[in-house]
């Protein structure tokens, strides 16, 4: 698959096992990955450092192998939700730190081209998320909306 805004072709990563079964010497099982999930989400943790805290620290390689669900899933089940989603919510931290650079470095054109396409990405994802209704329908992106965020 190829990038979005260039003619490059797209990057190069690993792959997930194809297995679906919980490898032989994970010793946790499905209720203290949920409750550890659950635990570290109430800690302040996003979706994906729940992941990397539990390959790392606790040896559990693929929650959905265990669980069944993914980290996201488990989430929704348990009533936990966050106002914007992880990936929406880096890309508007992503945009407040280029405007903050542009303010400080005028003429810098190439991170003006790249504001520019962060944010037709910012668009374009939180037009999707306002179709599966992650998002509230009158939600808008401005500035001043990815300042407090």
């Amino acid at each position: 698959m190829t990038r979005i805004h260039s003619n490059k072709r797209g990057k190069s990563h690993s792959r997930r096992p194809i297995t679906t079964s919980s490898p032989n010497w994970v010793t946790y099982d499905k209720d203290e990955v949920v409750s550890m999930v659950v635990k570290f989400s109430n800690d302040g943790l996003n979706q994906s450092q729940i992941g990397l805290k539990l390959r790392d620290e606790y040896n559990i390689p693929l929650v959905k192998s265990i669980v069944g669900k993914s980290v996201g899933k488990i989430l929704v089940d348990n009533n936990i939700k966050t106002e914007i989603p992880e990936d929406l919510n880096n890309m508007l931290n992503k945009a407040v730190i280029l405007k903050t650079h542009l303010q400080n470095n005028n003429g810098d054109r190439k991170n003006i081209r790249s504001l520019e396409l962060l944010e037709a990405k910012i668009h374009r994802l939180s037009k999707y998320y306002k179709s599966k209704q992650l998002l509230d329908k009158k939600w808008k992106y401005s500035t001043v909306v990815a300042q407090l965020s």
